[in-house]
């Protein structure tokens, strides 16, 4: 079945209601925290106060003497026991050809702190309060080291003495390119006009509404694990903990990730604190259960972004693009996290084609070590860095060309599909086009000078911003992956198991943190048996239950999972019409199957699919010399290329020049995601990372101190997250140009929302700032820093 047939069927592009949300509106959930197992005792962690640190001892007599501690664990025990550090899963290879620095991460701190919040001790107690007071007496005594924390300073070796490891002296981890850099070269060498921008892309904080979780559990009778974890791909986490770090039989260790509240990537890797409670609770043959709190969760959860970055654009004298090129500074924190690696490299420098035809581009990356949290993957994962890149880049092309920001982005549309970029990507389909005029009638342009007008005769200035994104989803082929220093495949599992009664259950690989999947799946399901969406169940998050699958991240859910479901249906499909050609006297060549039934094609002859899952389980008048009974298939998808969602989205900002405060007056987002499946959830899933993306343009911002390495937004009393009345109405659009090679013609939509307002919302600034002689301007943009931009242009 074709993605134009499957489109066409029952359920597919209705705004079903989610199956889910009953229990979690009345209670019902159960989230990692809600659990309690027999013999459960808490774990709660000592954490390093300093950025970088030697440590000379550690004294735990006071702590191990407490009312109620079973235990304290520091570096020394894990290193008797002989217990890996975590591993990072994507190998990146410099310019030279050498492997990057990939230095230990020990799971508690050994010889030395390198971050504020580095793990150091682990106290087990019969209660959590006992866990914490005991940690309160935990003597560490640390000689303090000189540390560098901003990506600048570590890229010009500004802190002396700041050396996070040994192994990478000049806190390089690697130094990475794509692109013809002599093609590049020879393009500026003939350009008409070279348009150069400086730009950061600063360090998020992920805040889901549940912090991270963990339960250890250890059964001395089958010599077997289980660890509950807030996690979203707990196949992946399974094989990391048991094959990387503590050396143990994966088929001896169950991960369980039950109802997860937000993940945004922040949850898609294996942590020290998930070790350590499934490590201990064999020593201690308890369960060990750590939770995390919030301030905590600033200090240990992985960050994302954090770019520094010069692009430079050569054009034409009509404004054609020729050639880009871009030199980014990456920080990784203090150790490289599961996906470090990848995101400012394959996930983000791939994608600097952006919507545009540029014949030539050449990027090189540097990555570094720095004393801060690990920087990982955030909801887009390089994708927004690229984008902001990149679109920030082209309005500054249109000012400096005297061109309108929409003029310059239609002039320089890729038209003709499928488009191979000249770093390494080639997109399937899209129509750019068609999103910009699209976006550009819903947000009223024509309007807009009025608008402006009307705002000036207020005393504020009004701007309006474009950003014309696309992303690279379901990241695949496992192959090419491999080849690009994957350490994991890519692909996705399922299995559909059908009852006797016809009924269906589902089990995905693919793992659901908020994104309503037992809705969707279960729409796809009924669609193509022809079943009420209600009979459907799906099951997934438990390692013990699920076949081997990947987890959920980059917006690969229905495009990578969903397809590998559509496989598993279409063996249903061609088993159960065997049994239903037998039961009608026919070939089953001559079956047709459509509606939820079986028809001999040509002939009213015709059963009900639930009479064929009977006859499966019920196999009295059944062909058992050709076919076994039941009706069960489990399918496996590897994508043979990225899916490419792609958009405008238009922002118009108004200014208070008196104060800088900045508020999102309109913003319209037009997305082509390719066949929706339901669109409620769709829509629900652009206002979340419209919020988030707008969030770090106007609020959010991780700042350390340069000289100390304290994290001094390490609460929400001074990291500023979005709320509610920070925005207006959205409105969204969508244009469809199905994806040509998944069955479901589906691209995602996850993280659009989050990769395409940014830039928006900064241009929207800039264009309402620039005839005040404002040029340029970082994000976060909070009313201080607007103030203190109009005030510098003024002197």
């Amino acid at each position: 079945m074709g993605a134009s047939d499957f489109s066409r069927l029952p359920h597919i592009g209705e705004s079903v209601r989610r199956k889910e949300d009953y229990r979690f509106l009345t209670g019902a959930g159960q989230y990692t925290d809600d659990i309690t197992l027999a013999a459960q005792s808490y774990a709660v962690f000592v954490r390093s106060p300093h950025a970088h640190a030697k440590i000379n001892s550690i004294n735990t007599d006071a702590a191990k003497a407490a009312p109620g501690v079973l235990a304290v664990f520091t570096g020394a025990d894990v290193a008797a026991d002989k217990i890996n550090g975590l591993p990072c899963g994507w190998l990146i290879t410099s310019t030279d050809g050498q492997p990057m620095k990939e230095p230990a991460h020990p799971i508690l701190a050994q010889g030395k702190v390198r971050h504020v919040g580095d793990q150091v001790a682990m106290v087990v107690a019969l209660t959590q309060q006992q866990a914490r007071d005991a940690a309160e007496l935990v003597e560490v005594d640390y000689d303090v080291l000189p540390a560098v924390v901003n990506v600048a300073d570590a890229a010009a070796g500004a802190v002396p003495g700041a050396v996070v490891h040994d192994e990478a002296p000049d806190n390089r981890c690697f130094q990475w390119a794509i692109g013809d850099k002599a093609a590049v070269d020879a393009a500026f060498a003939g350009a008409a006009h070279v348009t150069r921008l400086d730009l950061v892309n600063n360090r998020l904080i992920p805040n889901a509404m549940e912090p991270r979780a963990a339960i250890g559990a250890y059964s001395r009778a089958s010599d077997e694990y289980t660890l509950y974890v807030a996690n979203q791909n707990p196949h992946v986490e399974r094989l990391l903990l048991t094959a990387f770090v503590m050396g143990l039989p994966e088929h001896k260790v169950r991960v369980i990730a039950p109802d997860v509240g937000g993940g945004f990537g922040s949850k898609i890797y294996l942590y020290a604190e998930d070790v350590c409670v499934t490590w201990a609770a064999k020593k201690l043959n308890r369960s060990v259960k750590w939770v995390a709190e919030r301030s905590e969760s600033f200090v240990s959860d992985a960050h994302g972004r954090d770019h520094v970055s010069h692009a430079e654009m050569a054009m034409d004298k009509d404004g054609k693009f020729l050639a880009l090129r871009v030199h980014t500074h990456a920080n990784l924190g203090a150790y490289l996290s599961t996906f470090s690696t990848v995101v400012p490299t394959i996930l983000y420098a791939t994608l600097l084609a952006g919507q545009y035809g540029t014949p030539q581009i050449f990027a090189q990356v540097d990555g570094w070590f720095t004393h801060t949290v690990p920087v990982d993957a955030y909801r887009g994962a390089g994708r927004p860095e690229a984008t902001y890149l990149i679109e920030r880049l082209v309005s500054r092309c249109a000012w400096e060309m005297g061109l309108s920001q929409d003029e310059i982005r239609k002039r320089n549309f890729i038209t003709q599909f499928p488009y191979q970029t000249p770093v390494a990507l080639q997109y399937d389909t899209g129509d750019f086009h068609a999103c910009m005029n699209k976006a550009q009638e819903l947000a009223d342009v024509a309007g807009f000078e009025a608008r402006r007008a009307a705002s000036a005769a207020k005393g504020l200035l009004r701007g309006i911003g474009y950003s014309s994104y696309i992303e690279a989803c379901g990241l695949a082929p496992s192959n090419i992956a491999g080849a690009l220093g994957a350490r994991a495949g890519l692909f996705e599992a399922g299995e559909v198991r059908v009852h006797p009664t016809g009924s269906v259950t589902v089990f995905t690989g693919s793992h659901s943190h908020g994104q309503g999947h037992e809705t969707t799946f279960a729409q796809v399901v009924a669609a193509r048996l022809g079943i009420p969406v209600e009979n459907v169940d799906i099951v997934h998050g438990d390692t013990g239950r699920v076949p081997f699958g990947m987890g959920t991240y980059g917006s690969r859910s229905l495009s990578v999972g969903g397809s590998a479901i559509m496989k598993a249906l279409d063996k249903i499909e061609a088993k159960a019409k065997k049994i239903a050609a037998h039961l009608l006297e026919a070939s089953d060549a001559d079956i047709d199957f459509q509606g939820g039934e079986f028809i001999v094609r040509g002939t009213d002859k015709k059963i009900p699919f639930a009479q064929v899952a009977l006859t499966a389980y019920v196999p009295h008048n059944y062909p058992l010399d050709k076919l076994e009974p039941g009706l069960n298939e489990t399918a496996f998808y590897d994508p043979t290329n990225f899916t490419f969602p792609a958009g405008t989205y238009i922002c118009e900002v108004e200014i208070d020049p008196a104060t800088g405060a900045t508020r999102v007056d309109r913003f319209t987002a037009v997305d082509d995601f390719g066949v929706i499946i339901n669109p409620m959830i769709v829509e629900g899933q652009v206002h979340g990372g419209l919020v988030q993306g707008i969030g770090q343009a106007l609020l959010e911002n991780c700042v350390y101190d340069r000289e100390t390495g304290q994290l001094l937004t390490g609460s929400y009393m001074d990291y500023a997250m979005p709320r509610a009345d920070d925005f207006p109405n959205f409105q969204l659009g969508h244009v469809c140009t199905p994806c040509t090679h998944n069955p479901l013609g589906s691209k995602g939509c996850g993280e659009a929302g989050a990769i395409g307002s940014p830039p928006a919302v900064i241009n929207a600034v800039l264009d309402a700032l620039r005839p005040l002689g404002v040029k340029d301007f970082d994000m976060p943009a909070s009313p201080h820093r607007v103030w203190q931009a109009i005030q510098n242009a003024k002197a």
